[in-house]
């Protein structure tokens, strides 16, 4: 008699329509419907971005927290934030600052600010964290962290001695650093970025240049920004007495990745890899038989650091097969496969709109996840 097959869920959140748990409970309910003897291991996963604090409370069985902060333009926002234990902590920077938080209009996107993030690492430090991870997707601002700064005490001043303005608008005019009232707990913390972003805080592939326009920037706009980043970070490398601004990841949630490496000594590690070591992937597959991820959307961007491909990756190690359920895909996945998924599986069922994709993605994950069932009992009976 053959062994229960063990399948473990490690799927991405499908953005703006279901988590990482959400998606890989109705994926296991559809494998269920088919063989109810499968043995599933469900481990919500997350890059760095959305689902992170998700992904980390759940693996580490932390508390989800939840505090109200400064949102991007000013106005109170409720936020979520992950305890863990060992006293670590884990915050989403898109929570406090995230894109849909702003209308992404040309005067909101200039003025956005990253306060809320440090209002977070704040709140963590005052309920005892000694290890922060930060997660940078999904930003709303390109203020180069100097809200956040603000929120642990920095002050950022310009020429005529007066508080430089709040976002992106205030960073060419940007003078003097001022860290003498600055949080002094935070120098007793270990500050750890989760991105798999590696741009640098300006220029041609900075912040600004690259992911303004998502945020609202026009053209011009952009230009000026990056003018500004490019005065910040020669600002602040003298400060930090390092080259910040060129650090691979610098430029990272509008150069918050910059802001917490110059002023929380933060350390930058690879989002997905991170998670997974967190959460002692390994661990978990080496008593498996098959791997399913997956992700709303999956293309070329999948391959720099997005999570189906680190998930790949890991299973590779162990001969393990994998196969990728996602909303929606590209035409051409040869690079895909050739990084170790060897099936990818879209969930939609015939032409829809987003609005009907959306609405229908429980039935859809469920029916896919019955889908691979039949298709792994097709193949045992072949052999």
């Amino acid at each position: 008699m053959q062994n229960p097959l063990h399948v473990v869920l490690a799927i991405d959140s499908f953005k703006g329509s279901a988590t990482s748990l959400q998606a890989e409970t109705w994926v296991s309910a559809g494998i269920k419907c088919v063989e109810p003897n499968v043995k599933i291991t469900n481990l919500p996963i997350a890059d760095g971005g959305e689902g992170t604090v998700a992904a980390l409370t759940e693996a580490l069985h932390g508390k989800v927290l939840t505090a109200h902060v400064t949102g991007p333009l000013g106005k109170s926002v409720t936020a979520q934030w992950g305890s863990l234990p060992h006293n670590a902590a884990v915050i989403e920077m898109a929570q406090a600052s995230g894109l849909h938080l702003s209308p992404q209009t040309p005067s909101a996107a200039m003025q956005a600010s990253t306060y809320g993030v440090g209002e977070l690492i704040r709140m963590a430090i005052e309920q005892g964290a000694t290890t922060i991870y930060v997660g940078l997707g999904g930003s709303a601002t390109t203020d180069g962290g100097i809200g956040m700064a603000r929120a642990l005490g920095y002050e950022f001043y310009d020429q005529d001695d007066q508080p430089i303005a709040s976002g992106a608008a205030g960073l060419a005019t940007l003078t003097r650093i001022d860290d003498t009232q600055h949080l002094e707990a935070l120098d007793q913390v270990s500050v750890i970025m989760l991105s798999d972003v590696l741009n640098p805080l300006a220029g041609d592939n900075g912040a600004a240049m690259i992911y303004g326009g998502q945020k609202g920037l026009t053209v011009a706009q952009r230009q000026a920004v990056d003018l500004g980043l490019q005065h910040f970070g020669k600002i602040v490398d003298k400060y930090a007495g390092q080259m910040i601004q060129h650090f691979p990841g610098a430029g990272a949630a509008g150069g918050l990745g910059a802001g917490l490496l110059a002023f929380t000594h933060a350390q930058n590690r690879s989002g997905i890899d991170t998670i997974l070591q967190l959460a002692r992937l390994n661990e978990t597959l080496a008593n498996a038989d098959l791997v399913i991820t997956g992700e709303g959307h999956l293309d070329a961007q999948s391959l720099n650091g997005k999570a189906p491909i680190g998930i790949a990756h890991a299973a590779k190690k162990y001969g393990l097969p994998v196969i990728a359920i996602v909303g929606a895909h590209s035409d051409d996945l040869e690079a895909v496969y050739q990084q170790g998924i060897d099936a990818v599986l879209a969930i939609g069922h015939g032409p829809q709109s987003l609005v009907e994709a959306v609405a229908n993605v429980k039935s859809n994950l469920m029916a896919t996840g019955a889908t691979v069932m039949r298709m792994l009992l097709l193949g045992r009976s072949l052999r």
